[in-house]
């Protein structure tokens, strides 16, 4: 059985790691986490690819933390689908879309997600950030309490782990990947 390689990004390499925080209260952490002397933090929900690029690599901290997720367009298209809202092309597109921004060096993955207050997501939106992005990579996905004091005790304990792996070999399954099934062995 092939293996396959880590995911490792074409952009110019960040020296630090790079965190997305997401959730509720994310702003308010990322705030918080920016007044650290070793962390840069900031929230970039709605700002390009090329911005976020520039500001990680910007970074000249341990730690930048914001709380664009490259993969925000394939979750959406991929909760949607399982929860009768969208087709199976839309969720095909959106992953093309996105293996082409990674292999263009155009979008990266983050080191670590921190999905804080995980048990308020709602339906599919759980085993989107707990199954299948949990699956694809174990200790990447992080679950907090969205209270600063919580984050910032994670950022110095962040567990090591297994990279990620490429784009292009996990995000074209996502069609198979079924709420209540990820991460089930021979699901």
């Amino acid at each position: 059985m092939k293996r396959s390689r880590a995911y490792t990004p074409k952009m110019e390499q960040a020296n630090s790691t790079t965190v997305v925080v997401v959730g509720p209260g994310s702003s308010e952490v990322l705030d918080d986490l920016d007044r650290l002397p070793n962390v840069t933090a900031a929230p970039l929900g709605s700002d390009p690819d090329s911005s976020v690029a520039h500001f990680v690599r910007g970074a000249h901290t341990s730690y930048v933390a914001h709380d664009r997720d490259p993969l925000e367009h394939v979750a959406a298209a991929w909760v949607e689908l399982f929860e009768e809202r969208a087709t199976l092309g839309t969720l095909d597109l959106e992953v093309e879309t996105a293996v082409e921004a990674f292999r263009r060096g155009a979008a990266e993955l983050p080191d670590y997600y921190i999905v804080l207050e995980p048990e308020s997501l709602v339906g599919t939106w759980k085993h989107w950030w707990l199954g299948v992005l949990g699956d694809a990579s174990p200790n990447r996905v992080l679950p907090a309490e969205s209270d600063v004091a919580s984050v910032r005790r994670m950022l110095g304990r962040l567990p090591s782990g297994r990279p990620w792996p490429q784009p292009d070999r996990w995000l074209p399954a996502l069609r198979m990947r079924v709420p209540d099934r990820v991460g089930i062995a021979g699901a």
